[in-house]
């Protein structure tokens, strides 16, 4: 089987991760890595930085849209690697069914954050990627039927970069989005584990 043989059997098994991952490289390349906003302003999660306007009309692309935005060839590089093992991760040991609702609920809520806190000139995948990251942590502590599990140095090391991110040496990151994407995981983790219910109400 050649190389092109297994990224088709991947992606075939691993649609949404695949379909993230291929709508991130077609809009950073068509938007020269996010330099170019006339291209990619209809994706932003608005043009104004209050009233959501163009969502109350009836964009709701917008809630999800900024996740395929990236701003630099280490931005998209990294986001993509983390989603690549996260997301096939999730899909393949549990379902796309599961990976989507999971997609849905970390874009649009850490979306909602960010620009909240920021503003609407914003994007990338990290928000995501961070729900991910704690929604595995916490089934592989609290599922262990689920097949999940979290190398201890990658945990160790993406909080680092939480924190180097808040502590602002990285410049304009960004923040909130990774937050939100790090509870929202949590929780949607214990909301998947059976055993943790039954252990705590006994049934």
């Amino acid at each position: 089987m050649n190389g092109f043989d297994q990224l088709k059997l991947w992606a075939r098994y691993n649609r949404v991760t695949a379909t993230l991952i291929a709508l991130s490289i077609i809009v950073a390349l068509l938007s020269k890595i996010g330099s170019d906003f006339q291209l990619i302003h209809v994706l932003f999660f608005s043009e104004y930085r209050q009233g959501l306007p163009e969502i109350l009309s009836g964009q709701l692309w917008r809630l999800f849209t900024p996740i395929i935005i990236h701003f630099g060839i280490l931005h998209i590089a990294f986001n993509m690697l983390w989603l690549y093992q996260l997301g096939s991760a999730v899909e393949q040991r549990q379902n796309s069914k599961r990976m989507l609702i999971l997609v849905i609920v970390f874009s649009v809520l850490s979306n909602l954050a960010q620009f909240f806190w920021s503003g609407p000139i914003f994007g990338g995948m990290s928000g995501v990627v961070y729900g991910l990251l704690a929604y595995v942590w916490a089934q592989g502590k609290f599922n262990p039927r689920s097949g999940l599990e979290l190398d201890q140095n990658t945990t160790i090391m993406m909080l680092i970069w939480f924190i180097v991110c808040w502590l602002g040496l990285v410049g304009n990151i960004a923040n909130m989005a990774h937050t939100v994407g790090l509870v929202c995981g949590v929780i949607l983790g214990l909301f998947y584990s059976p055993q943790f219910w039954r252990k705590r109400f006994k049934y």
